[in-house]
Formats: structure tokens, sequence, C-alpha cells
């Protein structure tokens, strides 16, 4: 069968190495699946199906450092999950067997006890037995954390099976945001970064497996793994299996391009992501280390850990040129590789330059001030109603008020632009049946994150005071104690601490200790991502297209806006619910197109005004290489993917939760007042932006076309500050 197209050159920097202990694993693992039952009789595979697909090939290539035995355990895993995969397939996605298959999924945690003594019920298949077997060899040599994580990643990966089924029995293509975030579960890649710890002998300390520096290598670790995958894998799985989870296809239809065009772009992206894995090793890791105080056992831990994710990216692509179950013919082997030499027929020295070398400048070499216009915007057909708070003025009154009180209209902002920026508008859409009270508040809360989004690019961004800003970031910590919320109020100095302790002492003094533990969360999380884009700016660096959309919901708040809206719900509905997939999906989808309708109608404001590389549109058109009009079509149909999802969710996805969570009325009217809230959300953001004077090209300049200019602050963290400041940098 003629491959469907042609395998792009891939970007592959670091050659594979191979495991001396190949041939003994090899050996093992076969006897280990037979005994495990997955050979002959099993109705999957054959013992001639595993020697074609060489896992321990795999494993040797992507582990070529650790010992027999650590080598001979991981091969198992990989058999295990391979074969797991492809039993489901037979069993349930041929059959389209949805309740079949989470009976089947459901007992499969019972085999991963954190407690290494607990017991695990008689195993009835050979998925079952192997998963109690792997168990029992693996977790008496890793912490309790590792095994938390690990076991997490591999429901994700067994669960989300479920998320490809419902699509292929409703003929549905994810869009390419649902797709990377959805396939980082399914596709294991995640699984596969905590086998990296086990095989390294390097575990995450802890403390800091949950930063921001180790979930990006993770992350862009997996998409890399699962993208490569998906161009090696397209024919068997979209020709043979039917699938719909492939990256290639998503593309396809969500671009309208040719199958050839859609690979290139997927392996465009693959590309983008290592070198988003390298930036963070780089930039990223060495100063988490410094910052946590990691003694140097603990540093050489993430190092080895950072050099095992490595390892599996090179080897992981050789294999796919070498294993029979992907298409792999075609690929050039000329004389620009270094031929003869084991392991390097993935290294070829053209592809650190041409495509992989121009999407790196592109992302470094933005010019900035360019002049784009007034902002092209689309229709946007948004069919939630809006509605909008009788309080409205006087909330607005008594938050500008509030602002000057703080100090928050002395230095970028003056009370005629806070007026005309009327946060008090949003909040008024955000939450119309709010009281006066409530509304106020509500409107202060956005007023302050407003201005600290503009105040952090214009105070340390372009002065490059990376460590003003993380010393300010310690004092709004400081400002906002758990156990005693108006403690802070005496820590405050600055306007902006002023302000924060304010709300925080207001909004957290009534909550109880667990919710006020979230919402200290979520600011602490906004305030990291402020630091985030400082350290992008500092690097003059346009984000890499997932890791800005995944950002930015923080950066524009959202996380902390949805949350003030949760808590009303406590009583009514159980906790455990918000954590759940088909909640995380929603909220990220109202958030997207929230984030992308700002970018859309900021793009004049923050491009040409203010030189910012933080804008959607803008990321687009660097990574694709296109002009502006064509990166705004493309940002209209993204929103309209995740629009789309969203109205997927609620009809088909949140039913089954109400049934697995046995809401009551009650239950399932609260959950329902709050997907309203989440539509009210996406309609008063729309209104406001329609409405205040902030983004429009008036608003934007003088009548002589000079950028309307603010003098910098002044206080704490802003002495590098010695320059005019322009005005409402930020969102």
């Amino acid at each position: 069968m003629a491959q469907p197209f042609v395998l792009p050159d891939f970007y592959v920097p670091y050659p594979a190495r191979l495991n001396p202990h190949l041939e003994e694993a090899r050996t093992h693992t076969r006897e280990w699946a037979r005994a495990m039952g997955m050979l002959e009789g099993s109705g999957v595979w054959e013992e001639s199906d595993l020697e074609a697909h060489d896992y321990a090939l795999l494993c040797s290539y992507t582990h070529p450092d650790c010992d027999s035995e650590a080598l001979s355990l991981v091969t198992d895993w990989y058999v295990w999950v391979f074969f797991f995969d492809d039993h489901f397939l037979e069993v349930f996605k041929r059959t389209q067997d949805r309740p079949g298959s989470k009976a089947y999924l459901d007992r499969l945690p019972l085999f991963m006890p954190t407690d290494p003594a607990a017991g695990m019920p008689e195993p009835t298949n050979p998925v079952e037995a192997g998963l109690a077997d792997l168990w029992r060899r693996t977790v008496p040599a890793m912490s309790e954390s590792w095994r938390e994580r690990f076991a997490e990643a591999t429901e994700a990966l067994l669960y989300e099976s479920l998320w490809e089924l419902d699509n292929i029995n409703e003929g549905r293509i994810a869009n390419p945001v649902e797709y990377i975030e959805m396939r980082r579960k399914v596709g294991g890649a995640p699984w596969s970064a905590g086998l990296v710890e086990y095989a390294a002998g390097a575990e995450v300390p802890a403390r800091v497996a949950h930063s921001r520096p180790l979930r990006v290598l993770r992350d862009a670790f997996s998409d890399a793994v699962h993208l490569r995958n998906d161009l090696f894998s397209y024919q068997r799985e979209v020709e043979d299996e039917g699938e719909n989870s492939n990256g290639v296809l998503v593309l396809e239809k969500f671009l309208g391009c040719s199958t050839q065009e859609a690979a290139e772009a997927v392996n465009d992206l693959l590309t983008s992501r290592l070198q988003q894995f390298e930036n963070t090793a780089l930039t990223e890791v060495p100063a988490l280390c410094v910052e946590q105080g990691l003694g140097p056992e603990e540093c050489a831990a993430v190092a080895a850990y950072a050099k095992g994710l490595q390892d599996w990216q090179s080897g992981g692509h050789e294999w796919h040129m070498r294993s029979s179950r992907y298409m792999n013919e075609g690929l050039d082997t000329g004389p620009s590789r270094l031929d003869g030499v084991l392991g390097t027929s993935a290294l070829d020295i053209r592809n650190l330059f041409g495509r992989p070398a121009a999407a790196r400048q592109r992302a470094h070499t933005h010019v900035p001030h360019q002049k784009v216009g007034p902002s092209l915007l689309p229709d946007f057909d948004l069919p939630y109603p809006l509605s909008l708070s009788p309080h409205h003025a006087e909330a607005k009154r008594l938050s500008v008020d509030w602002a000057e009180r703080m100090g928050l209209l002395d230095d970028i902002w003056d009370r005629e632009m806070c007026e005309g920026f009327d946060l008090a508008l949003c909040s008024s859409g955000l939450d119309p049946d709010a009281t006066l009270e409530e509304l106020e508040l509500s409107a202060e809360w956005l007023t302050w994150g407003t201005y600290g989004d503009d105040y952090y690019p214009v105070v340390f961004g372009r002065p490059r005071n990376l460590a003003g800003a993380k010393e300010c970031n310690e004092r709004l910590k400081a400002c906002m104690p758990v156990e005693e919320p108006a403690a802070g109020l005496a820590l405050a100095v600055a306007p902006l601490e002023r302000s924060l302790a304010d709300l925080w002492a207001r909004t957290a003094t009534p909550m109880s200790p667990e919710a006020r533990g979230q919402l200290r969360n979520a600011l602490d999380v906004m305030l990291d991502s402020w630091l985030w884009e400082l350290h992008n700016m500092a690097q003059h660096r346009v984000p890499d297209p997932v890791d800005y959309i995944e950002m930015r919901r923080t950066t524009f708040g959202s996380e902390l806006t949805m949350l003030l809206s949760k808590l009303r719900h406590a009583d009514a509905l159980p906790p455990e619910i918000y954590s759940t997939g088909t909640v995380r999906s929603l909220e990220s989808s109202v958030s997207d197109y929230a984030t992308l309708l700002n970018d859309l109608f900021s793009y004049q404001k923050e491009v040409e005004v203010e030189g910012e590389v933080h804008n959607g549109v803008l990321v687009l058109q660097k990574f694709f290489d296109c002009d502006y009009p064509t990166a705004v079509s493309m940002v209209d149909d993204l929103m309209h993917g995740r629009l789309r999802q969203y109205e997927h969710l609620k009809k088909h996805e949140v039913p089954m939760l109400y049934e697995h969570f046995r809401l009551d009325a009650e239950g399932r009217a609260a959950f329902e007042a709050y997907l309203r809230e989440l539509e009210d959300w996406l309609a008063g953001i729309l209104n406001w932006h329609r409405s205040v004077r902030r983004y429009k090209d008036e608003d934007l300049h003088t009548g002589s076309g000079t950028p309307l200019l603010r003098q910098g602050p002044t206080g704490i963290g802003t002495s590098a500050a010695r320059f005019a400041a322009v005005v409402a940098s930020g969102g």
C-alpha cells in the first residue's frame, strides 16, 4: 500500500544510543509476555507480532544507560502498554462497546495500590495480570510521591481511551488544542516520563515535581513523542483502524489542507515542542534548582531526568524508523548522515538548519512596534445572551474611588483611564445577578488584576528586571496569609500590595480554610505566570503556540475568576467533580475562547503600541509564517472549535457526569447554574471588549498618531524604571 504522504525531515539534534543489554531484554520480555497470556491464545498477538514490534529495541534506544534488570522491567512495561492498546482496540473500539470498556477500565486501578503491601484482586485477563506483576516489581524502588504520580499517569492513559472511543462512535475529530491536551493522557508519554525516573535512577524531588519548568519539560516531551508517533502511524491508525485521534488528521481538517501539508505542519509543531523543551531545560530548570535550594544530589537527579527525556526522544525516533508497526519507507539515508555509526540514522545535519532553524529565528527576531493599524475583528457569533447587572453604574463609581484610594491611579493609570476601562462593566456581564457589594468586589478584583498585568511589563519587563519582579511577587504573596487574611494589611506598602491585601482580607475572611487555600493557590499561579511573560520578554521570544495557549489561561486570570464562581456552589456539588476531565475541558474551552478574543481586540495595542510578544495572533503568524489576516482567520477558526467543544461536552459528557456522581435535582441545578455562569462569563467579556476605551485606534493614539504615554511608576522594585511607560500594556 502506498504511503499517504512523504515523511518530513525531522528535527533530531541528538544521536540515539543503544543499550548493550538489548538481547537479554528481548529474551526476558518474550517469556514474560507468554507467562502473562499475551501471546498464543490471547486473540491479540502471536509471538511473531511481538518479535516484529521489537519493544526491547525501543527501550534499548530510549533508555541507553540503565542496567539489564531495569531494562527488562521497563521493556515489560512497554509490552504491557502496547498490548493494552491493541487489546482495547480489538475488544472495545472495533465493537464500540462503551459500557463494557468502562467496566474493564474500572478494575485496572485496583492493581496499582499506593501501599505495596495492600492486596489486589485476582487477575482475569492478560492486561490485569501484567499490571499486577509490574506494579509489584517496580514500586518498592520508588517513593510514595512517585507511586502516586505514576498511578495517576497510568489511570489517565487507561481512562482517556474512552475519549478516543467516544470520538470514533460519533465520527468526531477534535480541535487542535483539545487534541494536544487529550493526547498527552491517552498517548502515554507522561507515563513514559515516569519510567524515565525509574530507569535513570533520577526520581524528581517531590517539592519541584509539579513546578512549571518540570511540567513544561514533561508536556513538551509528551507532545513531541505523540506528534512523532502520529506521523509514523497515520497510515495504520487512520486508513486501517479508522482512528480519529491523529494529529495529522486533526490539522488536515482544521487547516483544510492536503495530507502532505498537514504532515509538514505537524512536524513543525513537533520541532517547536522540542525547541520549547530545550529552552526550558536551559533557561528555567537551573533557576528552579537554585530558587528551591536543591542539594547537589537533587540537582543531579533533575539533570539526569532531563537527559533521560532527551535520550527518549532520539531513541524513540530511531525505533519508529525501524519498527514494522509503522510506515517508515523512503526515509533519506543520503550522505549527509553519519553513515556507519550506530544510532545515528536519525541524525541529519541538514535538519539542524532549514525549517527548524527558520522557525527558531522567527521566534527570536520579531521586530516590535510595527505599524499594523486598527485590529481586525471577525464576526463574533457567540450564542449566549448578554445580561447586565442593574448595579453597574454604582459599582463603577465605587471601584474607581477604591482604585484612587489604594494609589493605583498615581502612576501608569489615572482616573480618566480607569473610568474608560470600566472594569465594572465586565463584572456586570460576568455576574449579572450579583448584589451591589458582590459586584463592587468583583470589579475591584478585575481592576487589581488588570492594573497588575499592565504594571509588570512596564516596570519589570522593559528594563529586564526579573529579580525585581520576583521580589515583588514574594511581597504580594506575603500579603495573602491563609490563616489570618487581615494580617496581610500590615505588611502592604506599595499601592499594588495595599490593594491586594485589602481585597484578600475582604474576600478570604468569610471563606473556609480550604476555600482560602484554593483562592491563594489561584493567585499564586497567576502571579507566577506574569514572571513567565517577563522571561519571554527578556529573551525577546515569541512563545511556542502550545505553551502560549496553556499559559494564557493563567495570565488572563481565567482560573481565578472561575474559581470564585465555583466556590458559590461548594455546598451543592461534590468537590471531586471539579477535578474531572469533563469540567477541566469545559473551563479550558471557555477560557481559550475568551483569551483569543482578547488577543484579537488587543492586537494593535500590544503589537504596534507596546511591542509585546504575547498575543495569540502574533504567535500563529510566527509559527505558520503567515500574514496578519490569515492568522486572524486561524484564531477565529480555533475559537469556533473551542466553542463547539464546549457545546459537545455539555451535550454528551455532562449527563454522564451527573450519572457518575449520582447528582440529585439540587446538584444538577447547581451544575446547570455553573454552566450558565461560564456562558455569562463569555458574553460579558465580549461585551466589555466591544464597549470600553482600551483597544480602539482612537484610544491608543493622540490625534497626531503619537502613542499615549504615562510617566513610569516609583516604589519597591522600580529603581530600574527610568523611562516613559506605555499605557495599559498586557491584556
